[in-house]
């Protein structure tokens, strides 16, 4: 019984302590943030009663941090050598709390049936600040430890990767991102070189994923090809069925968004800011993992989500673009690479589809059901991606007793659990009167 206790409050202790913490650091800028956006005093009701949920939150939290630094007790005990091993826990307690916090705030909104002048506006800045600042401590803190000769010694992996992968990933992430900032800035101001800028960047972005596909096939080449180990015999390896899967689900994508979505792709200054804020808010919320597979692959507390948003309200093409760039993203931060046509097929690609969310934007169907119909299909679209990964790619991690292509569909079924959530949360969002008004401003 005593164990049975100790187990619990070793559970809880940091679930509580950095959870109340994430609501309190909401508290702080949700506060900061009506103070901008409202100029009136707090009257509501509904303020009331968040306001004194807030001040529960952050005594609590208080409270359970200095009985922690008092007893010599600790939230989390220190795991693995690297700072983000570390500061996950953290980071994912905190994110949770914040995350629950607006959710309570919202729900207490609908059961009142008042709404905050502000509160759509107020709870995105406050949680885009949150999730900036988490994703970009991540990233570094991600990119230290995958990279850091130790890592890459203790999981015999050659460091040549650091100069034929992930600089080139890097390169191509950064043309991608200061591309469509420099474009809508330009747009914007309405340059006459606008568009000869648009296809000057478009092309060198085109360059840098040949390039960075070139380097990969040569990593390939010196590390992977005939060790025995991915290429060994039974494993299904084949860098032919690779690329030929690639092309074939990339032209089908393609196809069918071109069809579905027949307006001219323009990305002007309010579409790239609300690109940023999307891809930030999944970025960030993808480190707040329910559980990871071994061999790469999470389930995240609704990761995908702004992105498809983002791909129902502006249209698969433009989802497409937003997801390759945060594909490039998650490469950086959790490679798992050993062929170029596996790194298109489980980065960029699969997250791509994540913008065919918007498939059905356009329909005269319910809007929860177009944006659930299109959010599954978007998975069923990603996973057909990792599977054909797994089959031609990963042959080698198949279980004894398990075939090749049987195990690439049992593993890749995540996708589908990662999207459960996604489906719930967004069809109430996107049917929600208010959210949409704040969507059209």
């Amino acid at each position: 019984m005593q164990q049975n206790y100790e187990f619990l409050s070793q559970a809880l202790t940091p679930a509580c302590t950095y959870g109340l913490t994430g609501a309190l650091l909401f508290c702080i800028l949700s506060a900061a943030f009506t103070a901008i956006f409202s100029k009136r005093s707090i009257k509501s009701n509904v303020e009331a009663l968040s306001i004194t949920m807030w001040l529960i939150g952050a005594l609590a939290a208080v409270a359970l941090l200095i009985f922690n630094f008092i007893s010599g007790t600790y939230p989390v005990e220190p795991v693995g050598e690297y700072f983000i091993d570390r500061f996950e826990p953290i980071a994912t307690y905190s994110a949770i709390g914040f995350v629950l916090t607006i959710a309570v705030r919202t729900v207490i909104s609908f059961l009142t049936k008042k709404v905050f002048d502000n509160q759509i506006k107020t709870d995105l800045f406050a949680l885009l600040s949150f999730a900036v600042v988490l994703g970009v401590t991540m990233l570094i803190g991600a990119i230290a430890k995958k990279y850091s000769v130790d890592y890459l010694e203790n999981n015999y992996v050659n460091n040549s990767i650091i100069g034929l992968v992930f600089l080139p990933v890097a390169i191509t992430l950064l043309i991608a991102v200061v591309g469509g900032v420099t474009t809508a800035v330009l747009s914007k101001k309405r340059s006459p070189i606008s568009k000869k800028s648009t296809v000057i960047l478009g092309i060198a972005l085109l360059i840098s994923v040949v390039a960075t596909l070139v380097t990969i096939a040569v990593y390939y080449t010196e590390n992977i090809d005939g060790d025995g180990y991915y290429t060994a015999q039974g494993s299904m390896f084949s860098g032919i069925s690779l690329y030929l899967g690639a092309i074939i689900i990339v032209a089908a994508v393609v196809v069918a968004a071109f069809i579905t979505d027949n307006k001219k792709l323009a990305f002007n200054a309010k579409m790239i800011a609300r690109a940023g804020v999307c891809v930030a808010l999944s970025f960030a919320l993808s480190y707040v993992k329910i559980f990871a597979l071994p061999q790469g692959g999470s389930v995240t507390l609704a990761s995908a989500l702004p992105i498809m948003i983002f791909a129902f309200v502006y249209g698969p093409k433009a989802g497409l673009n937003i997801g390759f760039i945060y594909g490039l993203l998650q490469a950086v931060q959790d490679p798992f690479i050993i062929h170029p046509a596996q790194f298109l097929l489980d980065y960029p690609v699969a997250f791509s589809m994540l913008g065919m969310a918007g498939i059905l934007s356009k329909t005269k169907l319910p809007t929860a059901v177009k944006f659930s119909s299109g959010a599954v299909i978007s998975a069923v679209l990603r996973y057909s991606s990792h599977v054909v990964s797994g089959i031609f790619a990963f042959g080698a991690y198949a279980p004894e007793g398990y075939s090749v292509v049987g195990w690439s569909f049992l593993y890749n079924l995540f996708v589908f659990a990662d999207i459960a959530l996604v489906v719930a949360v967004g069809a109430v969002l996107v049917s929600n009167k208010q959210f949409n008004r704040f969507l059209d401003t």
